[in-house]
């Protein structure tokens, strides 16, 4: 299972002490990095190469807030995988206690080239996210 971490920062959280709303969508970013990463992957390569993931869609729901200082584990996974687009489902945790879900989130991604148009994701990029990490 591939895990980001990340540390809340005091810039990421609101007049109540816990993590703004918006920022997940950064942790869940940051977590599908990781994802490419840990599975030999480099998203800036992909780009280099002409495909694109834009989000088309993107969810978030709260369970329980994240707050300063506080450790957290994001677990990107795919749970879709199409010709021209893929979900990316996530949950996020506190280290130290991974059994308690602070949210879940979705992002749905388009594959185009730099025209902006639907590509067919590339047979080795389909490995990449298809393997086991």
């Amino acid at each position: 299972m591939v895990e980001a971490r990340v540390r809340v920062i005091y810039g990421d959280t609101d007049q109540m002490g816990v993590v703004y709303h918006a920022n997940y969508f950064r942790y869940f970013e940051l977590s599908r990095m990781e994802f490419f990463r840990q599975r030999g992957g480099n998203y800036r390569e992909m780009e280099a190469e002409g495909y694109m993931l834009p989000i088309a869609e993107a969810s978030c729901q709260y369970k329980a807030p994240a707050r300063y200082d506080d450790l957290l584990l994001i677990r990107p996974q795919v749970s879709e995988l199409r010709r021209a687009s893929l979900v990316f489902t996530y949950e996020v945790v506190r280290e130290d206690n991974p059994a308690a879900l602070l949210c879940t989130g979705r992002t749905l991604h388009a594959c185009v080239g730099r025209d902006g148009k639907p590509r067919r994701f590339p047979d080795m990029f389909v490995r990449l996210l298809e393997q086991s990490p």
